[in-house]
Parts: structure tokens; C-alpha cells; sequence
């Protein structure tokens, strides 16, 4: 039987999930980002208390379809730019819809009506996150970062970042240096 529960996005969560599992007498075989899967069927008892006891961490059992593809698109998107080592280099929403085994005109419409922005925003969000986290690392120049992260180029990777935080990469940087000098002066 599987789980979907919302806002399970890290190593924590899962630990989390796998806790408050352990604390009913439920046996996963496999936790993932936002779904687990579990050996017996779950009782509404059992159902009630998870979700009671999730929720006092953050995270929420899912019970809506909606709710569920809406997750489902999010954690393979998260997976996919902050966790697999090479972004696949193919067409977001062909990898989407493969993954997910759904038209993606289908998946755009319900991302985007509960959501209140398209999967490409979402996608771009996340870029960008993964982005100032790659440029904190200091370990790639911005054309590495653009060429991991499948940018046609890292002017164009620039215009999205500003775009989306207001600063310029280097900026940003030159930022996050001056913070860490002005800490190690306290």
C-alpha cells in the first residue's frame, strides 16, 4: 500500500516518516521523497494518528488525487534538480510525463489551477535554488553551473537568476563572502 504525504522533501522527513511508522507498528520496505510504501493495509485509526503526528513535523498525509499528482510532480522535480547528479538533457515536460505516466497538457492544467504557477516556474525556482547553492560551493564557474543545470549559456543562466532573485551571480557571491567576513569579525 502506498502513502503520499506532502512536504516530505529531505533526509529529516523521511527520518521523520520512518519514526512515526515505527511508533504504530507499520512496516515500510521503501521510503521515498513524498510516498511510502508499506507491507499491510493502514487502519483509519492507524490513518488518523499518522496523520496527526506528521502533521506536528510539517508534513501532511495526503488523501486528495489532485493532491497527490500535484506532490508527485514537485518531488520529481526537487529529485531531479537538487539530488540526481545529471539532470536529464531532454525536454522537461517530455521527462514529466514519462515519469509520471500522464499527458503533460493534463499535469501542466492541475499544477498550475492548484498551484497558481505553471511547472516551468516551478522548475526555474528550483534552478536557481540549486543555482546559489552551486555558487556557495565555489567549486564550479558559472558556465559549469549553466552546463550542469542545462542552460543554453551562462549569460542566459545570469538573466534568469536576476530575473528571479535581483542580483547578478556574482553579486550574489560577493555577498554571501562579505557576510562570512563580516561573521568571523564578531
Amino acid at each position: 500500500m502506498k502513502l503520499y504525504i506532502k512536504y516530505m522533501v529531505s533526509l529529516r522527513c523521511k527520518m521523520v516518516v520512518k519514526e512515526e511508522l515505527k511508533k504504530l507498528g507499520l512496516d515500510h520496505f521503501e521510503i521515498d521523497l513524498g510516498v511510502v510504501n508499506i507491507h499491510q493495509e493502514i487502519s483509519d485509526e492507524q490513518r488518523l494518528q499518522l496523520a496527526k503526528n506528521l502533521r506536528k513535523s510539517g508534513l501532511e498525509l495526503l488523501e486528495n488525487k489532485k493532491s497527490i499528482l500535484i506532490e508527485k510532480i514537485k518531488n520529481l522535480i526537487i529529485e531531479m534538480v537538487h539530488y540526481e547528479e545529471d539532470i536529464p538533457n531532454m525536454n522537461n515536460s517530455d521527462y514529466i510525463s514519462k515519469k509520471l505516466g500522464y499527458d503533460y497538457t493534463y499535469l501542466a492544467n492541475i499544477f498550475s489551477e492548484v498551484k497558481g504557477m505553471t511547472i516551468q516556474q516551478f522548475i526555474i525556482r528550483h534552478k536557481i535554488e540549486r543555482v546559489k547553492e552551486l555558487l556557495l560551493y565555489d567549486e564550479l564557474s558559472l558556465s559549469e553551473i549553466s552546463y550542469k543545470l542545462h542552460y543554453s549559456s551562462a549569460a542566459h543562466l545570469s538573466n534568469q537568476f536576476k530575473k528571479v532573485t535581483g542580483l547578478t551571480p556574482s553579486f550574489y557571491k560577493k555577498m554571501k563572502k562579505k557576510r562570512d567576513q563580516n561573521l568571523e569579525n564578531l
